[in-house]
């Protein structure tokens, strides 16, 4: 196991790292739990054949949460009441399913879990969890105050289990939530040590508390801040759409259009603003993409939401300083703007 500091402002995040690579055989399975207790949760962990175990594991551990991006080949992990008595961890777990079909037993009945579907349970409450094609899932772990904090006092008495497809129906929050997991995990570590860019690790973990809340107290309990994370979250997902405007957001993430211009107002950017910021943004990174060099710059602007060409090339370059033919020779004929 090794282990880093990502540090991005007073809030470091600490990153730990696992695999089961070059460990002996018949220690692996030991290893892999040990990890496991350490850097997330304590698992009575099996195989379901004798196939040697192949793991990996990467954490990120905040102040109050913890993610992980998990891997492994098959296998059955249990935390029965027993277990529980001997490993208490207080935490409320919430399981990102990304590839492979798991089973979930709890008391009183069983989950069916497939990819782009999440579980949020408490680790305290027995289960079993089987892969029998291997695993792979990002995991947050939460301290139970802190989720009955956000809960408003109620607890998990059973698994809740919420889709976060990228495409067709999802719950917004989840996917907004997988989003920010998934994008922490591939900024702050890197193999296990820091990456080249900064983690924002307060803005991680206080987005990443807010989103949760709005999973678990329900419409209407929601922050600035975790509307602002879904609302993002939504605009990223539809900057193709040249459809995608201020009140289209709003319905997606669940308040109004007034209410969603009051929470972008806390960023000093309007979300009309944002909107262009980001399609601009992304149509920069496409055209010095090397990739997407034959492909038309109507066709990135068509991509990045534009159905304009003509208004794609005065507001870039409006924004840039140049045009978006500059931009993809590298700002050969950048224009110089005064101080």
């Amino acid at each position: 196991m090794t282990s880093a500091a990502a540090t991005g402002g007073p809030s470091p995040a600490r990153t730990l790292a696992f695999s089961t690579e070059g460990i002996p055989t018949a220690n692996r399975v030991e290893l892999w739990s040990i990890h496991n207790a350490k850097a997330l949760i304590a698992l009575d962990i099996r195989t379901m054949d004798d196939s040697p175990l192949a793991a990996a594991e990467i954490n990120l551990h905040f102040p109050s949460i913890k993610l992980a991006q998990v891997r492994g080949s098959a296998q059955v992990i249990e935390r029965n009441e027993r277990f529980i008595r001997r490993h208490p961890m207080d935490v409320i777990g919430v399981f990102f399913a990304l590839a492979g079909e798991a089973f979930f037993y709890y008391p009183g009945g069983f989950e069916t879990l497939r990819p782009g579907q999440a579980v949020i349970y408490d680790a305290d409450r027995p289960f079993m969890r089987g892969f029998h094609r291997g695993v792979e899932e990002m995991v947050l772990t939460i301290p139970r105050e802190e989720y009955l904090a956000l809960s408003g006092g109620r607890p998990l008495t059973k698994p809740v289990v919420v889709d976060f497809h990228d495409a067709g129906p999802s719950n917004r929050h989840m996917l907004a939530l997988a989003r920010l997991v998934r994008e922490a995990l591939a900024t702050g570590t890197a193999g296990g040590a820091p990456a080249a860019a900064p983690l924002d690790a307060r803005a991680v973990e206080a987005s990443s508390l807010e989103l949760l809340r709005l999973l678990v107290a329900g419409r209407g309990a929601g922050t600035p801040l975790g509307y602002l994370a879904s609302a993002r979250c939504f605009i990223e997902e539809h900057l193709a759409d040249p459809d995608l405007c201020p009140a289209r957001v709003a319905d997606a993430v669940g308040i109004s259009e007034r209410h969603l211009t009051r929470v972008f107002a806390e960023e000093a950017e309007p979300p009309g603003a944002y909107i262009l910021r980001r399609r601009l943004e992304r149509a920069r990174s496409l055209l010095a993409d090397e990739g997407e060099r034959t492909t038309p710059i109507a066709a990135v602007a068509a991509r990045c939401g534009f159905s304009s060409q003509a208004y794609f090339a005065r507001v870039f370059k409006a924004r840039f300083g140049m045009t978006p033919l500059a931009a993809r020779r590298g700002g050969a004929d950048t224009l110089i703007l005064p101080d």
